[in-house]
């Protein structure tokens, strides 16, 4: 079997809007938001649908608006016509980056030319947990598997990795900031589609302080209460007791969004008359302990940097998915990625986090930002529940 290069052609994707009633994209549904992108894509690249081999969906709750194979049915309404296939997947928080990693993994293997990956969630119709799973609801599955909330799981990684309020809470402020300078100048310009008059993250507090993050409570004391915090230290007594500091100002924000990358081989990008922007040199997914949970990503990024040969010191950007404070402040002291090279741009506490889309958008996210720098390689990860983690290494294209 031959293995041939991939290529990322474009990338796009809508504002990510409140995940609540009151956000400007709960009244679409999840498969209204991917067929504008599928418009889009098209009237952007001048792409004959009908040449796309695939559409890979990732989704993270599938089930109302969101199930019976929101790829295929989104395909269909948005006339690509009846052969072109769709497939949704379910990775948990990862699944966008893993629509992106398996598309890839199919154009290399040549099993496909041309085809789309990205993902989709609309947590304002479709709330989290409510496929209701046993995982979240199965009382002796969650105690045998040890299936603590994310923000149980982001509090004993602070308590583990010695990460005190005030370093949370810093961080919380950085990201707000940098996502508002970079909309303000432009660096989302180039991706985001507008939906009707909606063009921009609305989820940004440019005004945060470290202050006014400092006056507010922690977020996950009463869900630790419940039994949460039981689980966690049966499994890790070593730790000690759970010290909540994590807060809405130091967590992902829930958001509604889509996202969706074009990829395809260079023949195919020449048959569809595009250039290649940038190239998937390997993709990476790795588990850790169900309970700790959200380092997964970061393990994920260390095993596909070593995977292509390479060190932390050769990657341009980083695109974290900010699963809380203290994951982004652990993963930029391991990887020594400072401020400038890991989300430069802010990320998911700032913007939102639209589960089964935010690491498609990590993955477009960083090749905008390695084209504007001139970088070479970057790399986009996400965490997810159950100590999941997928990573995508790009390399730029001059």
């Amino acid at each position: 079997m031959t293995s041939r290069a991939v290529h990322i052609l474009d990338f796009v994707r809508t504002p990510r809007g409140k995940g609540s009633a009151k956000g400007s994209l709960h009244h679409l549904t999840p498969t209204d938001l991917v067929v504008h992108l599928q418009h889009a894509l098209v009237e952007r690249t001048g792409l004959d649908p009908e040449r796309v081999e695939d559409v890979t969906l990732g989704l993270a709750s599938q089930n109302g608006e969101q199930g019976a194979n929101l790829a295929r049915t989104a395909t269909l309404l948005a006339g690509w016509g009846d052969r072109v296939p769709g497939v949704t997947l379910n990775r948990f928080c990862a699944s966008g980056i893993d629509a992106v990693s398996q598309t890839a993994a199919r154009l290399k293997a040549d099993d496909l030319q041309l085809a789309v990956a990205g993902g989709v969630e609309s947590v304002s119709r479709v709330p989290m947990f409510s496929d209701e799973g046993p995982l979240w609801t199965d009382p002796d599955t969650i105690t045998r598997v040890g299936s603590v909330h994310m923000g149980i799981a982001a509090d004993l990684n602070a308590t583990k990795d010695g990460w005190q309020r005030p370093e949370l809470d810093a961080y919380g402020a950085e990201t707000q900031h940098k996502a508002a300078r970079a909309w303000d100048a432009g660096f989302y310009a180039r991706s985001v589609v507008p939906v009707g008059g909606f063009a921009r993250d609305e989820l940004i507090r440019a005004d945060t302080t470290v202050e006014g993050l400092a006056a507010l409570p922690p977020a996950f004391t009463g869900i630790g209460a419940s039994g949460q915090d039981a689980i966690a230290m049966a499994a890790h007594p070593e730790i000690g007791p759970i010290e909540h500091r994590h807060t809405v100002g130091t967590s992902p924000a829930l958001a509604d969004a889509a996202a969706l990358v074009l990829l395809g081989t260079e023949d195919a990008a020449d048959r569809a008359g595009l250039r290649p922007r940038a190239r998937v040199v390997a993709a990476a997914t790795a588990s850790t302990d169900p309970v700790i949970m959200l380092t997964a990503g970061q393990h994920a990024v260390e095993k596909v940097i070593a995977k292509a040969g390479l060190q932390p010191r050769d990657i341009d950007v980083f695109e974290f998915a900010e699963a809380f404070s203290a994951l982004c402040l652990t993963f930029r002291r391991d990887l020594d990625a400072g401020p400038d090279r890991m989300n430069p741009n802010g990320g998911t506490i700032a913007m939102g986090h639209a589960f089964g889309a935010t690491g498609a958008i990590l993955v477009g996210q960083c090749v905008d930002e390695l084209e504007r720098r001139e970088g070479r390689y970057g790399v986009a990860a996400v965490s997810g529940a159950a100590g999941l983690g997928v990573a995508v290494l790009v390399e730029r294209v001059p």
